[in-house]
């Protein structure tokens, strides 16, 4: 039997902190590599923001070459220009990872919850408090974005990278990648 081995960048997208963290997945082990934040909100506009968002994750995929890639998807809100906004973050990220050949899936905040502490209804504290217990870190980050991150790349290798949009074998990457042979790098 082969074990599992590959690298996925989790995103928890925003437009003020954007969260991502890094695991590797070695056999049945899952090993932290990094997580942090972006900071956004000291950029004057939008622009600057999404192309921020856009260099600081091209960079991270450089740096640690994940295989595959997991970001939260956005909730439905009342303000319809934050969800603009949000959805553009979230389709900048989307944009480096495609950009550098990586697949991707979306989570919503409520299954990524759910994968991590049992509970879709779980504080961004019980998800982090889970989280350093799976993971083993020392520090708990000052800002929650971090860990949210690091939540979407678990729930991704606990899903087994089955998110919103390949819930059938139909919608896989390696079903588009069959569809598409020009589109492989």
């Amino acid at each position: 039997m082969k074990h599992e081995d590959k690298i996925i960048l989790g995103i928890d997208p925003g437009t003020s902190v954007l969260g991502y963290g890094i695991i590797h997945i070695q056999g049945k082990n899952i090993v932290l590599l990094n997580f942090g934040i972006v900071h956004l909100a000291k950029l004057e506009t939008h622009p600057d923001k999404l192309k921020r968002i856009f260099d600081r994750l091209d960079g991270l995929i450089r740096e640690y070459k994940p295989d595959e890639m997991a970001i939260e998807a956005p909730f439905f809100g009342k303000n319809v220009q934050s969800m603009l906004k949000l959805g553009r973050a979230q389709g900048v990220a989307i944009a480096a990872a495609l950009k550098n050949n990586i697949p991707f899936e979306e989570y919503s905040p409520r299954r990524i919850k759910q994968a991590i502490t049992g509970s879709g209804a779980a504080s961004k504290e019980q998800v982090a408090a889970m989280l350093q217990k799976l993971l083993n870190f020392k520090e708990m980050p000052k800002q929650l974005d971090a860990t949210d991150g690091l939540a979407a790349a678990v729930c991704h290798h606990f899903s087994k990278g089955i998110g919103e949009h390949n819930k059938s074998s139909s919608g896989s990457w390696e079903s588009f990648v069959r569809k598409n042979p020009e589109r492989k790098a």
